[in-house]
């Protein structure tokens, strides 16, 4: 019987500083490198996939094959237009439980040699393995010696190609597929390792709804230049002709520019337009894309019977009354609520009546 005055006291240290908040809400912090190991084969792959979409100097396009029959081809990265007979890279997409091995990638090779060899497409500039727990020493080692890992590539084909790389057909690596092998340069295969991917995809959209950790900081507004923009034209159209509906004659910019009242308010709408298109911007590569689509459609949403009551006196005045509104709505849902003050929520109702989808004055059909 085990004597319990032998035993050794593990309790955990007293701690020597304050957790912060954040701590009680979640826990503590798990490394993204480490977070990355209990992704799903298909949750990996994606991951790879915003992060190759991220790439925009180096791609043209990037798509996504994995799965059952996808001839060794997982994150595939178009250099031109040209796809695949331009230059193109590869991702080989691998979730283990263990850093990646030799014996991991050599029925990825012989897809790689003998579907080229048939002609389901062409070599790749590069041929890169990504592995949620990084590669190993040895393959490593190989990956930098490309001589070396084309001599154990052969020699592992009769074992791990030859009867696996389609199934229940047999493969051998001799006479035009030797010659086909030979001809290959295997200095196109490379690594990527997970470090390297999570600190560039944190420069992708995708990166804050993966990891969390909130969004940066908005950079400040552009102050709306004195000449108006060929892209504000139908919203500041529409707040004339609000202005217009309430004095019941024709305003245009120089009856605004001489009403202190109306310069005011005028600056003030679109100042609340520029503070929209500065939340679409930062959306734009911060967030994945339609966020900032959706939250327009959440916007619109909250003000639409705003916009459409009957009661209003005036158009300026159906115009305050859905900015008012908007300014009210909590947005909760939206990834983008931490970001977005009264400001954008109005200056998206201008956005809407740039595309004409809200209108201030109410024209009657045929009249």
């Amino acid at each position: 019987m085990v004597n319990a005055d032998s035993l050794v006291d593990i309790s955990p240290a007293p701690a020597t500083a304050a957790y912060p908040s954040s701590y009680i809400a979640g826990g503590e912090p798990i490394p993204k490198v480490l977070r990355v190991q209990v992704f799903s084969p298909d949750q990996w792959e994606t991951f790879i996939q915003e992060w190759a979409s991220g790439q925009k100097s180096n791609y043209f396009k990037v798509v996504r094959s994995g799965g059952a029959g996808d001839k060794g081809l997982d994150v595939i990265c178009f250099a031109t237009e040209a796809l695949f007979e331009g230059d193109w890279d590869n991702f080989q997409c691998k979730r283990y439980d263990h850093p990646l091995q030799p014996s991991d990638i050599w029925i990825e090779i012989g897809k790689l040699v003998y579907y080229t060899w048939i002609g389901e497409y062409t070599l790749p500039r590069r041929y890169y393995f990504a592995g949620s727990r990084d590669i190993g020493t040895k393959l490593a080692r190989l990956l930098a010696k490309p001589s070396e890992l084309k001599l154990e590539a052969q020699q592992n084909w009769e074992e791990h190609c030859r009867k696996k790389i389609v199934g229940g057909v047999d493969i051998p690596l001799s006479d035009e597929l030797l010659d086909h092998f030979d001809a290959i340069d295997f200095a196109l295969f490379s690594s990527k390792s997970v470090l390297e991917l999570v600190e560039q995809h944190s420069a992708t959209p995708f990166h804050a709804v993966r990891f969390g950790g909130g969004l940066p900081t908005r950079p400040l507004v552009e102050v709306p230049p004195a000449e108006i923009a060929a892209a504000e034209s139908r919203y500041v159209e529409q707040i004339l002709e609000a202005y217009s509906d309430e004095a019941g004659s024709k305003v245009d910019h120089s009856i605004v520019a001489a009403d202190q009242s109306l310069v005011e308010d005028f600056l003030r709408q679109r100042t609340r337009f520029y503070n929209a298109e500065s939340l679409r911007n930062f959306a734009r590569d911060t967030v994945p894309p339609g966020t900032f689509e959706k939250l327009q459609g959440d916007v619109l949403d909250g003000v639409i019977d705003t916009c459409d009551a009957g009661h209003h006196e005036h158009g300026r005045a159906r115009m305050r009354s859905t900015l008012s509104q908007a300014a009210q709505l909590p947005l909760s849902s939206s990834p983008l609520v931490s970001v977005t003050n009264n400001s954008d929520k109005q200056g998206i109702c201008h956005q809407l009546a740039n595309a004409d989808t809200l209108k201030w004055v109410k024209k009657n059909v045929g009249g």
